[in-house]
């Protein structure tokens, strides 16, 4: 993935790509900036077979503010990461990835 840029936002749903090969989601989406009244955004796709298809569902047309990751691949602007943003701390979600709770 090339030319990589950070946006911060709030992430929507602009149309339902076809699935992937393997049947998972791929979506067109768009983060828009903090801006008020500010109708425009930086627009992307998810990456065929990537866990963003599954992730991004969760935060479509909600009040959270969120940074990602955006670089170019094959052309197209992609997802390369997605992180919720609380305050001025950034938390990066990872799937089933989290500390057991009987570890010290």
């Amino acid at each position: 993935m090339k030319n990589i840029t950070q946006h911060t936002g709030k992430l929507r749903l602009i149309e339902r790509l076809p699935n992937s090969r393997n049947g998972n989601p791929r979506y067109l989406c768009a983060i828009m900036g903090q801006q008020p009244n500010n109708n425009l955004g930086r627009t992307f796709r998810t990456q065929v077979d990537a866990m963003h298809g599954y992730e991004v569902q969760n935060y479509f047309d909600r009040d959270i503010d969120l940074t990602v990751t955006i670089g170019t691949h094959y052309g197209h602007p992609t997802l390369n990461t997605i992180q919720r943003t609380y305050g001025d701390r950034i938390a990066i979600h990872r799937a089933k990835l989290a500390r057991p709770t009987w570890c010290g």
